[in-house]
């Protein structure tokens, strides 16, 4: 391959080297100093710039400088296939994520009682995984014919002994399929034949799921065509959750036919405005005057039958039965106090327009 002068002379410019001119006293046209000699300063130093650039992205020894024998060739091949060596703080970096990885999968070891569990639970299991739990309250049944003037049905009354006044404990608050109540308390005016009349608490607690059909035939035998169902919000909650489990578990649905009195339309209705908020805790502390003592929040009344399941202590469940006990307990005097209030106001009003 032929190069003219002109090339060569920019190759020798690019090197650092003045362009040569012919000798004095050299005859015109006169051929300069070898090619090889003009181009290799050239070559060497932009192979030295490759050299230089590249040993700053790859790590390894620099490569040879011009002078120290071998060919620019050589050099750029022996970068080219020089194989690159781990660097230190990448293989610490795979230590250290492999030791962090080992640390998410291992388990925690669960920490072994101290003694032996608390597992005994109230009541008499009346069915394997069942237990009825039962409490009697002494006190005077009400003779008259309840008033249900306050739910806005002025022509309607009710026995005492009618009224059956539930709540449910669940494993859930979205409600679903996959929400069952493992726990129902039921309260009503009984005239028991050793205890004489009074309020009578019955409470149907599961202590495995195989419980549930048993269950719902227990409570379905409490009620009764002249049944009156009463809660607070159980028209939009218990009472649809009931149904759903009777009809997963294929029984009759007992509830639907019912009356329903829901105390929380009412109260709400009454005393709206008149505290921060009109829930069963804030009415039963500021209307009936009632403080409980160590009661578990209902919120946590799924964590502890859960952790009764998997074999944990019964002492959460024991509590969350208390709860359930007052809920009804309070329902029976909220009724009777909405009663009152309801024949009070009343009576004023005929009152004044007799005056």
């Amino acid at each position: 391959m032929s190069i003219s002068l002109e090339k060569l002379k920019a190759l020798r410019t690019q090197a650092g080297h003045a362009p040569q001119t012919p000798a004095a006293g050299a005859p015109l046209g006169a051929k300069p100093a070898p090619v090889e000699a003009a181009a290799a300063p050239a070559v060497a130093a932009s192979a030295s710039s490759a050299a230089d650039a590249s040993s700053l992205s790859r790590p390894g020894p620099r490569p040879r400088q011009a002078g120290q024998g071998g060919s620019v060739f050589d050099w750029v091949d022996a970068i080219q296939h020089k194989p690159t060596a781990p660097r230190a703080q990448d293989g610490d970096a795979l230590r250290r994520l492999l030791a962090s990885r080992n640390r998410a999968i291992t388990p925690t070891p669960r920490a072994e009682p101290s003694g032996p569990v608390d597992r005994s639970l109230p009541g008499t299991e009346v069915a394997p995984g069942l237990h009825l739990i039962e409490a009697f309250i002494p006190q005077a049944i009400p003779a008259q014919p309840l008033s249900l003037a306050f739910s806005k049905r002025p022509d309607e009354t009710v026995a005492a002994q009618d009224l059956l006044f539930f709540d449910t404990e669940t494993t859930g608050l979205a409600g679903g399929t996959g929400t069952r109540a493992f726990m129902i308390g039921a309260a009503d005016w009984y005239r028991d034949a050793r205890c004489g009349e009074g309020l009578r608490v019955r409470q149907l607690l599961m202590s495995t799921m195989a419980a549930e059909g048993a269950m719902l035939e227990r409570f379905a035998s409490w009620l009764s065509p002249s049944t009156v169902l009463s809660s607070y919000n159980g028209r939009s909650y218990d009472a649809p959750l009931l149904k759903t489990r009777y009809r997963l578990a294929r029984r009759a649905d007992p509830i639907s036919a019912l009356d329903h009195v829901d105390l929380l339309y009412p109260t709400r209705r009454r005393y709206r405005g008149t505290w921060e908020n009109c829930r069963l805790a804030t009415i039963e502390r500021q209307l009936l005057r009632i403080a409980r003592e160590d009661d578990l929040p209902g919120s946590e009344a799924p964590a502890a039958w859960l952790n009764y399941l998997r074999g944990g202590s019964a002492r959460n469940l024991r509590r969350v039965g208390e709860h359930n006990h007052q809920d009804v307990v309070t329902l029976a005097q909220l009724f009777l106090r909405l009663v009152q209030a309801e024949a009070d106001e009343r009576a004023a009003l005929a009152l004044t327009g007799q005056g």
